[in-house]
């Protein structure tokens, strides 16, 4: 998710921009990036669902000490992603204020946006990486030497077509098309993005009615990438947005998928509703030019049994659920069920 110029959300058409700086980390270090443990720093925003893909991949994954995270603060200024959750408004290890800097390190007088995710060199302070799409993919793939162990496969060679055509679909009107209808500028884009999005709901419901998850038996990454999506539906898209044909509650087969997943060891535990909400309601000022940040709506429901479990579907294959999360990057009571 990009930050800086934050008032002409709503004003202008929306696109979403290309990954710049798509270097790979990889086994081999061919793009001159090689995996290695502790060099590199995972930046995110938990308001963020393309941060919280990376997130949740981590977790899952078991990279927590391999790929130390740093969290920034969900209400941007026109600089973008700030630390100002550190002490001293600075990230303790990069020592810098704002994500831009290591931009800047990387590319001086860079034109686009600052997003998140992002991974940072940390021996240089040099941005690697800010392309949300591959970010994940490549930490199932070419991380695997640093893997937990019982760590599950989310990216399964077997299913890979499969998992890249679902992703695709999500993608497009889904995960992309919330943005299309929330950042329209005219009545026209809004109702085309509006109709694509519940008519892919629609299909998804579908699918999701007769089996556990979206591809196969198991977790993988196609589920992770609708998760972060529906997670945030109710509390933001729905009014925010505008894309209120329903509400999620009331969609009883996604209801239940994504309540499913929440109770999974490595989605819930790293959502933040607090930074989802604030960020939103508080830095669109385009959309939402009073600031006020909506009460609800009540979380108390992601905790009710899902019944999915009916279904069959092993959640991480042969694998085991992660550990618990560390002490410093436990979200707060206040922002969970």
């Amino acid at each position: 998710m990009s930050g800086g110029g934050n008032t002409a959300y709503g004003r202008k058409a929306f696109q979403r921009s290309r990954a710049h700086f798509t270097d790979r980390i990889t086994r081999d270090g061919r793009d001159g990036w090689p995996v290695e443990a502790g060099r590199y720093r995972l930046v995110v925003s938990r308001a963020c669902p393309w941060a919280s893909r990376a997130l949740v991949s981590r977790r899952l994954l078991g990279l927590e000490k391999a790929l130390p995270l740093a969290v920034a603060d969900p209400v941007q200024d026109d600089r973008s992603w700030r630390f100002t959750l550190d002490p001293d408004g600075r990230d303790p290890v990069l020592g810098i204020r704002f994500l831009s800097e290591a931009y800047d390190r990387r590319e001086t007088d860079y034109p686009g946006g600052v997003s998140v995710p992002a991974i940072v060199d940390v021996p240089s302070g040099e941005l690697v990486t800010n392309d949300y799409q591959r970010i994940t993919l490549d930490l199932a793939t070419e991380w695997t030497d640093l893997h937990r162990e019982g760590a599950p496969d989310l990216y399964p060679e077997p299913l890979r077509d499969e998992i890249d055509q679902v992703m695709a679909e999500v993608y497009e009107d889904v995960n992309n098309g919330v943005y299309r209808a929330g950042f329209a500028t005219g009545q026209e884009g809004y109702e085309r993005a509006y109709h694509r999005l519940f008519r892919q709901l629609d299909l998804l419901t579908e699918r999701l009615s007769g089996q556990r998850y979206l591809v196969g038996d198991t977790i993988t990454e196609a589920d992770i990438r609708l998760f972060t999506t529906l997670v945030r539906f109710d509390a933001v898209y729905h009014g925010h947005f505008k894309c209120n044909r329903w509400k999620l509650t009331e969609n009883r087969v996604l209801w239940a998928y994504v309540r499913d997943l929440y109770q999974t060891p490595g989605f819930g535990d790293t959502v933040d509703f607090d930074h989802i909400k604030r960020h939103y309601y508080q830095v669109h000022t385009g959309i939402n030019p009073t600031g006020i940040v909506p009460v609800g709506p009540d979380l108390s429901g992601w905790l009710t049994e899902h019944h999915r479990a009916e279904l069959g579907g092993r959640p991480f294959g042969d694998g085991t659920p992660p550990g618990p999360v560390p002490e410093a990057e436990r979200v707060p009571a206040h922002a969970r069920p």
